[in-house]
C-alpha cells in the first residue's frame, strides 16, 4: 500500500472535522481556522476538510494531519461549485492536500470528472467525489475516485434544504465497496455514530463543530419556539 493510500487507514472509523468558517462572518480568517484545526485533532479528530488555498496552506503549516481540500466557486453558467474546475484541483493539491474533494454530481460542468481526477492524481493526492445519489458514486468509483462521500445529498434538486442525514444513501454507497465518508447535516455524536452504523468507513462534522452561528441560531429557534408555545398556552 503507498503512502496516499495508507491515509484512508488513519481515517478509518474515525472523525473528520469540517474547518469552514460561516464566509464574511468574525471568524472567517486564517487564525480562527487554524485555532479550529489545532483544536480538533487535539480532542480527537483523524483529519480536516479545509477550504480554500489560503486555509489549506496555513493549516498545513502547522500539522501534518490528513488534510481534504476544497475550493468553493461561484460559476456564472454552471451549478457545480465544490472544487470544479482542473485549475482549482491541481492548486489543492499543490498548496497540501492529502486529499481534494470536487462535485462528482451528473450536473453540465466545466470540466469533466476524468480530467479532475487526472489533475488530482497528478498532483500526488487522493480523490473524494462529493455525491449527491447512488448514480454520483456509482460513476465516480468507475471512473477512479478514491473515496466517496454523501456530501451534496439533499443539495442539487428542487424544493427545502433537508434537516437530517441521509443515512439511506450512506448504507447504499456502503454496498458499492468503496471507502465512503459520511457528510451532511450530522449534527450529534449519535448520528454521527449511525452512520458508522450504516457503513460510512468516516465521518465529516463541520456546522455543529466550527460555525458558531450556526450552532448558536439552532438553540435560539429552540428556545424562541418554547418561548412562544409558552406564551399560547397562558393566553388560552
Amino acid at each position: 500500500m503507498d503512502i496516499l493510500h495508507a491515509l484512508l487507514e488513519k481515517l478509518d472509523a474515525g472523525l473528520i472535522v469540517s474547518c469552514q468558517p460561516v464566509p464574511g462572518g468574525p471568524m472567517d480568517n486564517a487564525a480562527c481556522v487554524v485555532g479550529f484545526a489545532l483544536a480538533a485533532l487535539a480532542s480527537g479528530a483523524v483529519g480536516l476538510r479545509i477550504e480554500s488555498l489560503a486555509y489549506v496552506e496555513a493549516v498545513r503549516a502547522v500539522t501534518d494531519a490528513p488534510i481534504i481540500g476544497i475550493i468553493k466557486h461561484d460559476l456564472d453558467d454552471y451549478d457545480v461549485r465544490i472544487t470544479p474546475t482542473v485549475a482549482m484541483a491541481r492548486d489543492l493539491s499543490a498548496a497540501g492536500s492529502d486529499i481534494v474533494a470536487f462535485d462528482a454530481t451528473a450536473r453540465v460542468r466545466p470540466d469533466s470528472i476524468g480530467d479532475i481526477l487526472a489533475a488530482i492524481h497528478d498532483g500526488g493526492s487522493l480523490a473524494m467525489a462529493d455525491c449527491a445519489d447512488l448514480n454520483d458514486a456509482r460513476a465516480a468509483l468507475a471512473a477512479g475516485a478514491d473515496c466517496i462521500g454523501s456530501t451534496l445529498s439533499g443539495y442539487v434538486g428542487q424544493g427545502p434544504e433537508p434537516t437530517l442525514p441521509d443515512f439511506e444513501l450512506i448504507a447504499a454507497m456502503a454496498g458499492l465497496g468503496g471507502f465512503v465518508i459520511a457528510e451532511g447535516r450530522i449534527r450529534s455524536p449519535e448520528q454521527a455514530a449511525k452512520a458508522l452504523a450504516m457503513g460510512a468507513n468516516a465521518v465529516v462534522v463541520g456546522s455543529a463543530i466550527t460555525r458558531t452561528e450556526h450552532i448558536v441560531s439552532w438553540y435560539r429557534d429552540a428556545i424562541d419556539a418554547r418561548n412562544h408555545e409558552a406564551r399560547d398556552t397562558a393566553r388560552g
